[in-house]
């Protein structure tokens, strides 16, 4: 293969999918995407090896999204997965790529979801569908998955499928595609059995093989916390509160991201600026030099924007949000521990991601520990130890005639003693900045034991979940609202959570009904939240359109104390009013 790696721009893509890549932060393909986007564009069939986490999801799926026609809602590609969080992980990241092509529809479709779900949305159409093989099968038998139009048809982690059982499966389907269709199979190992089958059904398939070469310095100290409980910037206070640090950049996905978490480290009183790819070059060195002279502590940074930096002083990297891919982990944790010195690289991954976490291990050939994460104990002990040095430098090398005479005057005014005095002048000293933290009790939940087979549930009992979901919603006022972007857009109740989740900072268990409707939605939302929130809620994107969000008059209700076994269970999901299944977030700007 080459060594020169070639632009997206450079292998024929169309421009709204460009578009796409920019926003974000996709910058050079990766091996795998550099080899397998042409042969794909041009209708090869193709044999990929390449490890989970190398980029091959973009490898296969940009190509054929480009090959759709969006004029048809029939379905044109399908992509079978292993497991249900592959085909929603894969699912999302076409709707990410999708993002400014216009009547755009790719539906997930697995065991343990509502089959009546399933059978609405098929009925609408859809150009991808991404399913594991058995739901697959499902709905080929019903006649409700027409593959007669299909033009292409993905094997993902065709190994993994093998192992599980699934290889009798695939022949099945493989059998009930029209003759003429491109297939491209992925593995990261190639049995005889995939072999075979490759053989069978490819035809005078193009191989690609990409050997992972990523691997990391025993300088950098690796650790991960599973995102649960606390939203995402409290526990990053935290870390920054009680790590010993000197420079740090923090990696997110997108470049609004980037400048909104600056903003709001900022506004926490940290030395922090934004880094991306739309900053003017002079910009961008300015900032870097800000972080070298140590003007700055805390750089913000997208992928793209940190290519080639080199500041000595960087002790921390923090993945704030998971990389794409293996590879980009490996670039971004390399900006600490060089020339010898030691690095801290903290990962924050969500409970869907840990897939990507698993990739990382085995590329990296590493065990990232689990980060327990500082109490509010703690965080207040750094802070008034941080500010008794602060007391002491003053008191050795400051004039504080003035000041004694102030404290003098005011302990005679008050009539107060010396130490309720200075701890009066303490509150408001750090009122902006508090030396405890706000009372937020840590709700940390055991993911959901599932088996990763499709069709497993499941294992906790139905009736203890309703009844928990109960006492969330106990005499909590709810207000609805009503969303500019429903079915014909694509979206999904996991969009909508997830957006209102991490963008308003709410938690997805005070998060309510949400219905979807043709051309919108509505969700109910806890009465009482600030307008900035509701005003910074317009411009959240979901499938490429603004939420837009507006009060419904006489929305919502009072959710009162509710009992298991006595209606205490919310509907189904999938239900006649149009689903509120809870899916996995999709990734939003």
């Amino acid at each position: 293969m080459s060594e020169n790696i070639p632009q997206f721009r450079e292998l024929g893509l169309s421009e709204p999918i460009l578009q796409s890549l920019q926003e974000l932060g996709y910058e050079t393909p990766s091996p795998i995407q550099a080899e397998s986007i042409p042969l794909l564009l041009d209708g090869c069939d193709l044999l990929g090896q390449a490890q989970t986490g190398t980029g091959k999801t973009a490898a296969f799926a940009l190509p054929l999204l480009n090959n759709i026609d969006l004029s048809s809602k029939a379905t044109q590609l399908l992509v079978l997965a292993p497991t249900r969080e592959l085909a929603i992980q894969v699912s999302e990241a076409f709707q990410s790529y999708a993002r400014h092509l216009k009547g755009f529809h790719v539906l997930p479709i697995y065991g343990g979801q509502s089959m009546g779900q399933q059978l609405r949305q098929l009925q609408r159409g859809a150009q991808i569908v991404v399913g594991t093989p058995g739901r697959v099968m499902d709905h080929i038998r019903r006649g409700t998955l027409n593959l007669d139009t299909l033009k292409a048809l993905v094997l993902d982690e065709a190994d993994e499928m093998l192992k599980m059982g699934f290889i009798d499966d695939i022949e099945w389907i493989l059998e009930h595609t029209p003759e003429e269709r491109q297939i491209a199979l992925f593995s990261a190992t190639m049995p005889e059995v995939i072999r075979k089958v490759a053989h069978r059904h490819l035809k005078n398939p193009r191989e690609v093989r990409i050997k992972a070469k990523t691997t990391t310095v025993d300088t950098i100290e690796q650790s991960y916390w599973l995102v649960s409980g606390l939203h995402k910037l409290d526990a990053l206070t935290r870390i920054l509160e009680t790590e010993e640090s000197d420079g740090l950049i923090i990696f997110v996905r997108t470049k609004t991201s980037s400048v909104e978490l600056a903003e709001k480290l900022e506004a926490r009183g940290y030395a922090s600026a934004p880094l991306h790819g739309d900053m003017t070059q002079a910009l961008r060195e300015r900032t870097v030099e800000k972080l070298r002279e140590g003007k700055l502590d805390i750089v913000v940074a997208t992928d793209v924007a940190a290519r080639g930096l080199d500041v000595e002083r960087i002790s921390h990297v923090i993945n704030y949000d998971i990389p794409y891919d293996t590879e980009a982990y490996v670039h971004r944790i390399g900006r600490t521990g060089r020339a010898g010195r030691k690095g801290k690289a903290i990962l924050f991954v969500a409970n869907r991601e840990r897939r990507m976490l698993r990739s990382i291990e085995r590329a990296t050939r590493q065990t990232i520990q689990q980060l327990t994460l500082p109490t509010r104990e703690l965080v207040a002990e750094r802070r008034v130890s941080k500010m008794l040095q602060q007391v002491q430098e003053a008191l050795d090398s400051e004039q504080l005639d003035f000041f004694k005479g102030v404290v003098t005057d005011m302990r005679h005014q008050t009539e107060v003693d010396t130490v309720d005095l200075a701890a009066a002048l303490l509150f408001l000293a750090q009122k902006d900045r508090p030396l405890q933290l706000k009372e937020e009790p840590v709700r940390t939940r055991e993911p959901r034991q599932r088996d990763d087979r499709e069709g497993g549930r499941d294992r906790r009992d139905r009736g203890d979940r309703g009844e928990r979901r109960s006492r969330e919603f106990a005499n909590v006022n709810m207000q609805r609202y009503r969303l500019d972007v429903g079915r014909e857009h694509g979206v999904m109740p996991g969009n909508i959570v997830g957006a209102i989740a991490n963008e308003a900072e709410i938690d997805n268990r005070y998060i309510g009904h949400i219905k979807l409707f043709d051309n919108y939605s509505t969700v109910d939302l806890p009465e009482g939240i600030p307008g900035e929130v509701l005003q910074h809620l317009q411009k959240v994107r979901v499938c490429g359109r603004p939420l837009k969000m507006e009060q419904v008059p006489g929305g919502g209700e009072q959710r009162p104390p509710r009992r298991g076994g006595q209606g205490g269970n919310r509907r189904r999901e999938g239900g006649r009013d149009g689903g509120h299944q809870r899916r996995p977030a999709a990734r939003t700007e």
